[in-house]
């Protein structure tokens, strides 16, 4: 126990140090959060096998699991207070053709380029994998671009069509990741599952938006009863506690799988309470300090989970290039051309996308779906291997390098200020 509360302080000092430097190197302070975290895990200093000074080993960053989940639930509920009824008006409609038609045309794109490759080398690199990971490119990581629109205090059109198109993002991949693994799955069994392609994500999307809502109406209900701001603030937080706690629930009734996620039960959460409780954005701001250091481990264990070791393989270097190279193309031009078709102003039509090439924690979930998978089904075994390194492959280039593009784009869009935060220190004198 004191060796894994000396790793955790190390996590933080780590991540809040390296921060410093990505700030003279004009980058997020997500990279280095995830910088310090491959330093300081079982690839490097970890290595080491000293306890208490780094991560030693993959099982230590998976007993800490509970704290990644605990900081995906108030990612989806911050990003879930962005949905006000007066901002949903203006951009409601435009966000959700546009978060449904780029996630649509990555995937595709992704497909045609991934089912090339496996036409060229069929031995090494299955169909099935080719389908997965071509529904696997949809999804994009809410956490590090709401962190870089938070660290930057990004303002504009740009930023907010792009919190609720990351939101609808997720709901959107779930059901293509469905359809694409019951298609892989039928393509080895020989036979079609309705139920899996069809009824079961769409049973997960409906039963979290109904949890997400319920609690948010309960907490507001609750709050009323509190004046203090710190009781206020502890009855936030039990909510999303509660709502992830809740969303974790996963029960088999036939072929029927009943199970929840945890994004969006807390995103809905989130949505309610800003609509419904007329003192949310006060709250909003003091839970933001609060959970600051719960990000910052969030980023630190994400690169420690990075596997370095997926580079030494040739085979996975090469499939995981054509797959970055394709999904960018699909997320930008997929942005492009949704905004375009929705005539949305210049700023996005050019910026949006770049800002969508982030991916992690979705995905991630999505590949070890794939890999539970394999475990049942045998000719699942090399596709899942294989689904698994890509994926660790491409959110290792895609959170080093994602969160820098997200802050170039809005810079250039306008919507970051150029010179940056202002030190509190000078404020305060």
């Amino acid at each position: 126990m004191g060796d894994t509360l000396l790793a955790l302080a190390v996590a933080i000092f780590a991540g809040l140090m390296l921060s410093r430097l990505a700030k003279l190197l004009k980058l997020p302070a997500v990279t280095a959060y995830l910088v310090a975290g491959i330093l300081i895990g079982p690839f490097c200093i970890g290595r080491i096998g000293v306890g208490g000074l780094g991560f030693n080993s993959k099982e230590q960053i998976d007993s800490l699991s509970i704290l990644c989940d605990v900081a995906l639930g108030f990612i989806a509920f911050s990003i879930g207070n962005e949905f006000r009824l007066s901002q949903l008006k203006k951009i409601g409609r435009q966000a959700t053709v546009i978060g449904i038609l780029q996630a649509v045309i990555t995937t595709l794109i992704v497909d045609i380029a991934l089912i090339g490759l496996h036409l060229i080398i069929p031995d090494k690199f299955p169909l099935s994998a080719a389908i997965i990971l071509g529904a696997i490119a949809s999804a994009t990581a809410p956490a590090a671009t709401l962190m870089v629109v938070r660290q930057y205090k990004a303002k504009g059109p740009v930023t907010d069509t792009l919190l609720p198109v990351v939101a609808i993002d997720d709901a959107v991949g779930l059901v293509l990741f469905a359809i694409s693994f019951g298609v892989a799955k039928a393509l080895i069994q020989g036979s079609v599952d309705i139920i899996s392609i069809v009824v079961n994500p769409i049973i997960e999307i409906v039963l979290s938006l109904i949890l997400g809502a319920v609690m948010g109406f309960l907490i507001t209900f609750f709050e009323k009863f509190f004046h203090s701001r710190s009781k206020r603030l502890s009855m936030s937080v039990a909510f999303v506690l509660v709502t992830v706690g809740l969303s974790m629930i996963s029960e088999e009734i036939g072929r029927v799988h009943i199970s929840f996620s945890p994004l969006l039960s807390c995103m809905m959460l989130g949505t309610v309470f800003c609509n419904c409780c007329d003192f949310s954005e006060e709250l909003m701001d003091r839970l933001d300090r609060w959970t600051a250091p719960i990000f910052i481990l969030f980023f630190v264990l994400s690169g420690a989970e990075l596997k370095l070791s997926v580079f030494t393989d040739v085979l996975i270097v090469l499939i995981g290039v054509v797959y970055i190279a394709f999904r960018s193309l699909g997320k930008y031009f997929g942005a492009r051309g949704s905004s375009t078709l929705t005539k949305s102003c210049p700023t996005i039509r050019k910026y949006l996308g770049i800002t969508l090439l982030p991916q992690a924690g979705v995905a991630l979930g999505m590949a070890q779906q794939v890999t539970k998978e394999a475990e049942k089904v045998t000719e699942f075994a090399v596709a899942g291997d294989i689904i698994v390194n890509i994926v660790l492959f491409s959110v290792l280039v895609y959170e080093l390098i994602g969160p820098f593009l997200t802050k170039i784009a809005l810079t250039k869009a306008g919507e970051i200020d150029p010179e940056g935060k202002v030190s509190a220190r000078k404020l305060s004198k």
